[in-house]
């Protein structure tokens, strides 16, 4: 499983994350963040749920920032 999420610059959605990092926000959920693939230059994140936020932590797709 790739950790995807929407660019705003490149305006395109399931474009794939580099260097990803699992947080957590102040209401409990688990976001991704992580810098677009295709421009390199944007930081973009994704919410996600937790089952999917700790099977990528255990893949190495993304480190725990929290």
């Amino acid at each position: 499983m790739t950790i995807t999420g929407y660019c705003v610059v490149c305006k395109e959605k399931q474009i794939p994350m580099k260097d990803a990092e699992m947080t957590k926000t102040s209401r409990g959920g688990y976001m991704a963040k992580g810098i677009c693939t295709k421009c390199n230059k944007t930081k973009m994140c994704a919410m996600m749920s937790k089952d999917n936020a700790e099977k990528a932590m255990a893949d190495g797709e993304a480190k725990k920032a929290f």
